[in-house]
């Protein structure tokens, strides 16, 4: 975090400009301007003059005071270390220890000659006592003791926390009036004025804080320390406003790229925060949770896009199911907020994964389908919560998740679907065999158990346990969300069991009455279950022609359901050497394949085995048969996938052909079901 705006009332504002070492407080310039913030350009950067010496501004008695609370109100360090220190592990000579948001403030401390150390370590001052920040009250203050060179003594408090909760503990303002600093009470319209600069600071993507304090004649004993005495209550009341300052806290590199990720994926992300409403829209428009051209947004929605937590309870369950649609940010969050709305998209149907590190994060953690923990940041309380602990703290890494959890749900749906949709194909093929009998009345086999027996076990277990180490498609986070009521068996791989099942058992049955038929005249012999006899010649071949489709059908469907949607040449016209690596990019399913391919041969000609074990008989022109049903299966599975691309892009199930993949082409997907009907112009619409 970077402190890059500092105001002080009736003084003018201070700009950090951006600097890649957020520690070194001599890194960057600072200008200064008389402006408010509500009145300066929304980029910060290069307003004002640029100042030369910062540590000759602390002749502003205004300043000293906003510093006094910057830097004492303040548990972080900072402090330059020698190089040898910086050589071992930290990449600038500044090193800061601290809470990042305390930090931040100590190095603006410390760019205008302040100690760094807090109140404990800085000259001149005593720390007495401490009132720790709390999600209740939303600020922090220190008691210290200054003394003076006539030896007397004061305690004064300095407050910094959430504008509007300090705000309410003040009933002056420090106004500068030349080298004047004035307390003049603290009015509506000077509030007002506050509020006005601080959403201008929050529109700039800043986390807002403000600063006060005060001079008491309280005597503080050590005493009342020690036992806890002390009444917070009683001393943040009555404080003088000193001035804000603006935070950058900036969103993690990944952030952007990562959310639009989700959106690709069909996951909606929501973003509930602690923060101002302003600064919350301002972060989400960055990092892509809000459409960046807000203007195009429906009036009905836009206003329902980002709330406060106290709009969002004020509502009624009712009323949030009735919203078209829930927010997108809520800013200001209390841990109850955060449960209502996983409970709203329950109520939605939606299936919730909560991320948070915080001890007020576990209720929402416990009560989402997913709670995820942070393991670097997060408290205990928050681990123990979840469901899954990120070692890395990286939003991304929640991405990976999804993509591996749909890797394996999909290899599993690979598995069954290589099984269930043979097992379709065989009980067809056998059923309607039933009606091939021989001259007894006896049903023929156009398919013997041997021969069953040999691909499950031979072809079918080796390619089934290939299908479960493939890789993740490439299109896998392209598609929204599968429907797992009824586990595996969604509507698309119930559809494709039966598409591919049936075209197996037409290329199959095709092959067995081809040769039958039309190569020996449908003579059925005698006894052809059993043993082989030259009347069963017709019957043997036939049986061997079907087997073999029966295999390579077999095992060249494993390839085709490496993806369930594109084709299996999808890419080999075009980059052949690159479609090969990808067949090869699963070895033991190549190799499966293959030695499936090539197992057939023996069991064809070895003689014995090919009469009596699998009651069939060598082929020779019957090859043609046997290459005519394989490639009909593939144009058959290829056609099944066309059809079904062309159904689910209709439907918006699936990415459509030639659509862009930047950002902008998947905002504008993500977010035009909340744009007015003539947001396809530059005109924003009045509706």
């Amino acid at each position: 975090m970077v402190a890059r705006m500092a105001w002080l009332p009736g003084h003018g504002t201070y700009s950090v400009q951006t600097t890649n070492d957020p520690h070194n407080p001599e890194a960057g310039s600072v200008a200064f301007t008389e402006a408010e913030p509500q009145s300066m350009r929304r980029t910060a950067d290069d307003q004002g003059t640029v100042i030369e010496d910062l540590a000759g501004q602390n002749h502003h008695t205004s300043l000293q005071h906003y510093l006094d609370i910057a830097s004492l109100a303040n548990l972080a360090t900072v402090k330059r270390i020698n190089k040898e220190e910086a050589d071992v592990g930290f990449s600038s000579l500044w090193q800061a220890n601290g809470d990042p948001t305390e930090v931040a403030i100590q190095v603006f401390a410390t760019r205008f000659g302040r100690p760094g150390h807090g109140a404990d370590g800085s000259s001149g001052w005593k720390q007495l006592a401490e009132f720790p920040f709390d999600s209740s009250v939303k600020k922090m203050s220190v008691l210290c003791e200054s003394n003076d060179a006539s030896g007397t003594s004061e305690v004064h408090i300095f407050t910094k926390g959430a504008v509007e909760r300090v705000l309410t503990s003040c009933s002056d303002v420090s106004v500068t009036n030349g080298d004047e600093v004035t307390a003049t009470p603290m009015t509506d319209e000077f509030k007002q004025r506050i509020l006005a600069n601080m959403e201008a600071m929050a529109r700039r993507g800043l986390r807002v804080l403000a600063l006060a304090s005060k001079t008491t004649t309280r005597v503080v004993s050590a005493e009342e320390v020690r036992r806890g005495l002390l009444n917070r209550d009683e001393f943040e009341r009555d404080l003088t406003f000193r001035g804000l300052i603006g935070i950058y806290d900036p969103p993690r590199p990944e952030s952007r790229p990562s959310v639009f990720k989700c959106h690709q994926a069909g996951i909606a992300v929501h973003m509930l925060t602690g923060d101002h409403p302003e600064t919350a829209r301002a972060i989400a428009i960055e990092v892509g949770i809000l459409p960046a051209r807000m203007e195009l947004v429906r009036a009905d929605i836009a206003q329902g896009l980002v709330m406060a937590a106290h709009e969002f309870d004020r509502l009624s369950d009712d009323e949030l199911d009735r919203l078209p649609e829930l927010p997108l940010v809520v800013a200001r969050c209390a841990p109850s907020t955060k449960v209502r709305m996983i409970d709203a998209l329950h109520r939605r149907g939606k299936f919730v994964a909560m991320t948070g590190d915080g001890v007020n994060d576990s209720p929402s953690l416990k009560r989402a389908d997913v709670g995820i923990a942070m393991g670097l940041g997060g408290s205990d309380v928050a681990k123990s919560a979840s469901d899954i602990v990120l070692s890395d703290d990286n939003f991304a890494s929640i991405l990976n998740a999804v993509e591996e959890g749909r890797r394996i749900f999909d290899n599993v749906q690979k598995f069954m679907g290589h099984v269930l949709s043979a097992n379709v194909a065989f009980v067809t093929t056998l059923l309607v065999g039933l009606a091939y009998k021989d001259e007894t009345g006896t049903s023929i086999f156009q398919i013997t158990p041997v021969e069953i027996l040999f691909m499950l076990l031979v072809a079918g277990a080796f390619t089934e346990t290939g299908l479960g180490f493939e890789s993740a498609s490439k299109h896998v986070l392209n598609r929204p969300p599968q429907n797992l009521k009824y586990g595996v068996f969604t509507l698309e791989f119930i559809a494709d069991l039966l598409a591919y099942g049936i075209i197996m058992a037409i290329c199959l049955l095709s092959s067995f009455v081809i040769v039958l038929f039309g190569f020996y005249d449908g003579n059925f012999g005698h006894d052809c279950n059993l043993r082989y006899s030259e009347s069963c010649e017709g019957v043997f071949r036939a049986r061997s022609t079907c087997y073999t489709a029966m295999m390579w059908i077999f095992v060249f469907f494993a390839w085709e359901l490496v993806d369930s949607r594109l084709s299996f040449f999808h890419g080999a016209f075009r980059n052949t050497r690159a479609w090969a690596r990808r067949l090869w990019k699963n070895t033991f399913l190549f190799w499966s394949v293959v030695v499936g391919f090539f197992s057939i041969f023996p069991t064809l000609y070895i003689p014995v085995l090919n009469h009596r074990v699998f009651l069939h008989a060598p082929i020779d022109k019957e090859w043609g048969i046997v290459f005519a049903v394989t490639v009909l299966f593939f144009v058959g599975a290829e056609l099944w996938k066309w059809a079904k691309r062309v159904y689910l892009r209709r439907k918006g199930l699936m990415v459509q052909k030639g659509a862009g993949t930047g950002e902008e082409d998947l905002e504008k997907r993500t977010f035009e079901r909340f744009y007015a009907p003539s947001s396809d112009s530059d005109v924003p619409s009045e509706k």
